[in-house]
């Protein structure tokens, strides 16, 4: 394999991977090899025809796919190690020459990790971060705790209100014909919580036990199924069930039965001392938050679009994570609120941008600050994620390569960066 590299505006790269003919030479016997078993020509038996017939018959071209992914897949690791560049993205690949006995000639277009020009990042100035628990915040604690201890209760004699958990039959329709994802029996929804499109369900409100309905909604013009955008849907229901939630009394009782205290002015006094470390460790997040966006305006960069593609495409794969453990795909998700995927990575830009210049300055001032990680630092890191995945230490160690090992010094050091901007900063 040869290389040359080509330095492009914008932090852009071009590799040019130039692959010898003798390995796309084998690269296509390997494609004929995995590819004869299921070939049949008359006159020979299946697998056996040799791949010179072959190559005269339907042309060397059916091995060329085959051939390239393979040389690709074994020639660009190589390539990125030669070139010594930081990539941050995905390759953008474009096949230049591909010919039997010839060199196969690919290019790879890569986005390059930016230089980070740093400008005052010590004695930031910031609006003061006030800490205070009210009243007010009390009592939403203690409604959202009732809440995660109330009664759903069923009731036969009144019609579904907000708020009611109901349960229906669905079938959806456009131009009268049903469409696929648009079908639910049995489908526990609660009314007032926007899970569905327009105002499905304000038309439930009203009916009883029993009803069937037609509600009338209107898909988004930017919803995730082209075949639906815009257009006006119809769906047949059929309300199976209503229950309402009985929220408990707010007495010692209760408080005696959802903590170990034994009176409400007990409980209480230990939910605002909760809160006001939760809203401590909330303002340290927005200070260090507010430090680190000045830092970014008084730095100089240039971010590679595709740098902040790559940086979307996991913002979606951490959120599809996020709402799993909620026993919901993002392609429900995208169905039921009618985001798409597109109008997700669209809003999700700033966000990436922002996130990508963060990770940028702060290892900047890691490096300009010289900032080091011991080797206890790393042992105490390890201990924690030893902790939150319930493993013994020994166990994860042995999981943890150098790669990996290094990756966590990375950021380590990085939050160390943030403590000494944080801790630098002035509160007006």
């Amino acid at each position: 394999m040869s290389l040359t590299v080509e330095n492009l505006e914008k932090n852009m790269a071009k590799l040019t991977i130039t692959v010898p003919a003798a390995e796309f030479t084998e690269a296509m016997k390997a494609s004929y090899n995995k590819q004869k078993g299921q070939i049949s020509v008359p006159g020979f038996r299946k697998g056996k025809v040799p791949q010179a017939y072959l190559e005269k018959m339907y042309g060397p071209e059916m091995f060329y796919e085959d051939a390239a992914n393979t040389c690709m897949e074994n020639s660009y690791p190589g390539a990125l190690d030669e070139c010594e560049l930081d990539v941050v993205s995905r390759p953008e690949v474009d096949i230049t020459q591909m010919e039997k006995g010839k060199d196969f000639i690919y290019t790879a277009t890569v986005a390059v990790k930016p230089e980070v020009t740093l400008g005052d990042y010590k004695g930031i100035e910031i609006e003061k971060v006030e800490v205070e628990v009210t009243d007010e915040d009390v009592e939403a604690e203690l409604l959202n705790v009732q809440k995660q201890n109330a009664r759903n209760i069923p009731v036969e004699d009144r019609a579904a209100k907000m708020d009611d958990e109901v349960t229906i039959d669905f079938e959806g329709f456009v131009d009268g014909e049903a469409f696929e994802g648009g079908k639910g029996e049995n489908y526990q929804l609660t009314l007032g919580s926007h899970s569905f499109i327009d105002t499905f369900e304000d038309q439930i409100v009203g009916k009883n036990i029993g009803d069937e309905f037609d509600v009338n909604v209107t898909f988004p013009e930017d919803y995730q199924a082209a075949d639906l955008a815009g257009k006006p849907a119809v769906f047949k229901c059929r309300l199976n069930g209503i229950k309402e939630t009985e929220l408990p009394e707010l007495d010692d009782e209760f408080a005696s039965e959802v903590s170990e205290f034994d009176t409400m002015d007990e409980y209480k006094a230990d939910i605002k001392a909760t809160l006001q470390v939760k809203k401590e460790k909330a303002a340290k997040n927005t200070k260090e938050g507010l430090v680190i966006d000045k830092i970014i305006e008084n730095a100089s960069m240039e971010v590679p679009d595709p740098m902040v593609e790559t940086t979307k495409e996991q913002m979606v794969q951490e959120f599809a994570q996020q709402i799993s453990y909620q026993g919901l795909s993002i392609e429900q998700y995208f169905q039921f609120t009618g985001m798409s995927k597109e109008k997700f990575l669209e809003s999700a830009t700033p966000e990436a941008l922002r996130r990508i210049q963060s990770r940028l300055v702060l290892e900047a001032i890691v490096k300009a600050e010289d900032i080091q990680v011991t080797e206890e630092e790393l042992e105490e890191e390890l201990k924690k994620m030893a902790e939150m995945y319930q493993m013994d230490l020994e166990q994860l160690k042995g999981l943890v390569g150098d790669s990996e090992k290094k990756a966590i010094m990375q950021d380590v050091a990085v939050q160390k960066a943030v403590d000494l901007v944080t801790e630098a900063a002035v509160e007006k």
